[in-house]
């Protein structure tokens, strides 16, 4: 069975070295450009890895690239996303991607007739947040007779973190500042609606790492708020960084240095979002070796069960792989992606275009992730004790 990647970035890489280790697929990987694969990639180059230099735009390409595939699995740029599964769904291939804009999600939508007819599953925002956490979110509703809140809380962070942000890059700092620039979904009193980014700041202590603060950004809940609305009272997502993050990331968008519009710098137009990422990602960039990074995750699911009030309560803490040299935010994200597909290839997803919590079987799941030495660890807590 073959399998297609898409993008040979972090994420990627990732996924394709996670078929390679845990299946006994043929892997292709797919991107604008393949020469430089991470270390842990190269000794199967020549053997079940095959690289393929693709560009997303050449719409021919992509489909004869696709030819023959059992699943993709897109690690592209969101923006790629819906063109890459009507051109998946249209070759026969299941298609899941790491998602992220929930807008794009909702045009994917409406390929599930068409890709029912074609026998295959699409599955969107399969990664981390979106991804991993709507699935534990999921796997709480299910368990209680009612719900009164879901609240999911992730973030990907330094183990050793330098101001003046405390922060470094452990994706794509494009994806970071969209996440921090564009309204987030909640559900309120049962009704969906949109909160600014970085905005309800609020302290938490988080086993293993320290005291964390976590505040809204968009995109984690998928599509779980237009789902459940009237549903579920309260529902939202929130990002982990350590403390200070959040306010210092406040002055610069609202001082303007994250717009997309652009300003005239002495006669020249330039886009202040650019600048910023040109003098500030090569900062934020560190080597992982010798700045680890760490993945920190909670989903709470509050409500009742057998007439208690019950809290299910799932925490996450992985780190940097060093013998491997993966990334956690690349075992979190990458993996997921790479677990997804090969269910999707296992037959294992009924047929149509989903998001993880619609379709993904979440004990499989997670036992997956368990083996892959990434442990999420459960808790059924009184509302009351776990404040």
């Amino acid at each position: 069975m073959r399998m297609l990647v898409l993008g040979a970035g972090q994420q990627g890489s990732a996924c394709a070295y996670d078929l390679l280790a845990n299946t006994d697929h043929e892997v292709v990987i797919a991107d604008i450009a393949v020469d430089n694969l991470p270390p842990f990639l190269q000794p199967h180059l020549g053997g079940r890895l095959t690289a393929v230099r693709l560009d997303a735009n050449d719409r021919q390409a992509v489909r004869d690239t696709m030819e023959g595939v059992a699943a993709v699995m897109s690690a592209f740029p969101y923006y790629f996303n819906l063109g890459m599964a009507v051109a998946a769904v249209d070759s026969g291939a299941h298609f899941c991607d790491l998602g992220g804009n929930t807008e794009i999600v909702l045009q994917q939508k409406a390929l599930h007739e068409r890709a029912r007819a074609q026998g295959v599953s699409v599955i969107a925002d399969c990664g981390l947040a979106p991804g991993m956490v709507n699935i534990l979110a999921e796997y709480g509703i299910k368990r209680l007779d009612n719900v009164r809140a879901v609240r999911i809380k992730v973030g990907g962070l330094p183990q050793n973190p330098e101001p003046p942000l405390n922060y470094q890059i452990v994706y794509s700092i494009e994806g970071v500042l969209d996440y921090y620039t564009t309204l987030s979904w909640v559900l309120r009193d049962g009704k969906p609606l949109q909160v600014k980014a970085l905005s309800e700041i609020e302290a938490l202590d988080f086993p293993g790492v320290g005291e964390l603060e976590a505040f809204h950004t968009a995109g984690g809940l998928s599509t779980m708020a237009q789902r459940y609305e009237g549903k579920i009272p309260t529902m939202e997502y929130k990002t982990l960084r350590y403390p200070g993050h959040a306010k210092t990331m406040e002055a610069i968008r609202d001082l303007g240095l994250l717009d997309l519009d652009p300003v005239d710098v002495k006669g020249e137009a330039v886009r202040p979002r650019d600048l910023f990422i040109a003098v500030a990602g090569p900062r934020l960039r560190k080597d992982p070796r010798t700045s680890p990074d760490l993945v920190a995750l909670r989903v709470e699911v509050e409500g009742d069960k057998d007439g208690k009030a019950t809290m299910l309560r799932w925490d996450l803490h992985d780190r940097f792989d060093a013998a491997a040299g993966v990334t956690a935010m690349m075992r979190t994200t990458g993996y997921s992606l790479a677990i997804t597909g090969e269910m999707q290839a296992a037959g294992e997803i009924e047929p149509g275009v989903w998001t993880p919590d619609e379709s993904m079987p979440a004990p499989a799941y997670i036992d997956a992730l368990a083996k892959r030495n990434i442990v999420i660890v459960e808790q059924q807590l009184s509302p009351a004790a776990a404040r």
